[in-house]
């Protein structure tokens, strides 16, 4: 992950890959296309729980699930395409590709082969006009967060729902098990839908919850919860999660 321009690298591992494989993998895949990294960001450290990038990968995970759900097969096959298309997207923040704003110059692809055109720059105007982009990058980088966080600030009020309601309820992928025990990273973000019966306190609701899940505790905080606005009788099967 590029720290100024937000562009990424995905690359498909295992849990028990071993030491000398990842060192492999990212010498490989990492250091021959940009360097050595100054920071190691990994999932024990608690920055890789930020919004930024609880964000990041919620997108990575809509995009491979796309992806099944319109060419089948397995999710590393289609994650080069992935990674193409997430640095080659228009990014509001930066004002355009992560690809221009990484390497300066759009990127030749067969959707915008005529829009591309060639390299004029040499030597010390190559250098200002960098310089200048990266100092634009930046300067809309703060106006990007500085808006952010003024709407987020406004926005924001607590999650509310009333005895009788019906509930999605969120399911959060842990060591690439779903908490009902249902494997797979890309499966269904929600279970549908379930009737609050018991408003617990402000911020915890009790559901009526099917039989097969009698395991499951069935109070569950706010934030695991969301609206159902679809009818409550178009169910899914949990055998089908």
């Amino acid at each position: 992950m590029d720290r100024l321009t937000n562009s990424a690298h995905f690359l498909p591992m295992h849990e028990d890959y071993k030491m000398d494989r990842l060192a492999r993998l990212y010498l490989n895949e990492i250091v021959s296309r940009d360097g050595v990294s100054i920071w190691i960001i990994s999932d024990h450290d608690s920055r890789f729980t930020s919004r930024f990038w609880q964000s990041m990968q919620e997108t990575l995970e809509d995009m491979l699930r796309a992806c099944n759900l319109d060419f089948r097969g397995s999710w590393d096959v289609h994650l080069p395409l992935v990674e193409f298309l997430y640095n080659n997207s228009y990014q509001s923040s930066v004002r355009c590709a992560l690809f221009e704003a990484l390497y300066g110059r759009k990127c030749r692809s067969p959707i915008m082969w005529a829009e591309v055109g060639e390299g004029q720059l040499i030597g010390p105007e190559l250098v200002q006009e960098m310089t200048e982009k990266i100092s634009q990058i930046k300067d809309r980088l703060k106006t990007a967060r500085e808006h952010q966080k003024s709407y987020a600030d406004k926005g924001r009020k607590p999650l509310e729902f009333s005895v009788g309601d019906y509930v999605l309820l969120k399911v959060s992928p842990r060591k690439c098990v779903i908490c009902f025990g249902k494997k797979g990273k890309l499966a269904p973000r929600s279970v549908i839908p379930f009737e609050i019966i018991k408003k617990v306190s402000y911020v915890a609701y009790q559901l009526e919850l099917p039989k097969e899940l009698n395991g499951v505790h069935d109070t569950f905080h706010v934030l695991n919860l969301k609206k159902c606005l679809a009818a409550p009788t178009l169910q899914v099967s949990l055998d089908e999660i």
